[in-house]
This record gives C-alpha cells, structure tokens and sequence, in this order.
C-alpha cells in the first residue's frame, strides 16, 4: 500500500501528482522547484538560493517520514542552464557532506513556472 505525504511546508503539487509518496521503508519525492510555500514567493534571485530553496523543501517532506537527507540514495536534477551547473553543485555539496546519493543532472529547455531548476528523489530508511 502507498500513502502520499502532503504537508503546508512544502509547495502543493500544480498537477495531478502527490508532494511524496511513501512505500514501504521508501519514500518517492516528486520534483520541487523553489518554491517558498509559506510565502508564496518564488526564490529564484540567483541559482544558489534557488537550490537552497528547493533542498529545505525536500527536508520538510523527508522529514513528515522522519528521514533525512542522508537516507537520499538517487536524485535527479532538471536545470535550464547547465552553465550554472557549478554554482548549484557547490550548494548542493553542502547539504550532503557524508555519502552523497546517486545523481543525474540535465538540461532541459523549460520547467514549471520558469524556473531555473528541479529536484527530485527517492530515499530509504
């Protein structure tokens, strides 16, 4: 059986998805963008604080599980630029400081809401 997780911290899905979905000891968590979903605001001033945004999204919706973002073992990364690929790698790095989960970064030529980038993942107790 699979039970979603949908919590107000994390922005509410603007299709027919869920925020995570939960199976098992695994928890599925569909793309975020960053979305600020107590404020309502987009924060995408820069690609750093855009990753920033995204990565505290998904420690809430990790977090409704009682996980972390050390029990993250693939993400997924959708950017529009990849020439601002180091600059949010260097963010990134620093949310995952022990053993970093798998990864795939790519381009893709538009996002939700014209955002800069997505992050999805999946991580396991």
């Amino acid at each position: 059986m699979k039970k979603a997780i949908s919590i107000p911290g994390a922005p509410a899905p603007i299709g027919p998805y869920s925020q995570a979905i939960v199976k098992g000891d695994t928890v599925y968590v569909s793309g975020q963008i960053p979305l600020n979903a107590f404020t309502g605001e987009l924060e995408v001033a820069s690609i750093e604080d855009a990753t920033h945004r995204i990565l505290k999204n998904i420690e809430l919706l990790l977090k409704e599980n009682e996980m972390t973002l050390e029990h993250i073992v693939k993400c997924s990364i959708f950017m529009t630029d990849l020439g601002q690929f180091a600059a949010m790698n260097a963010v990134y790095a620093s949310y995952f400081t022990a053993v970093p989960p798998a990864r795939e970064t790519v381009q893709v030529s538009r996002l939700p809401m014209d955002v800069p980038i997505e992050i999805s993942c999946i991580a396991i107790k």
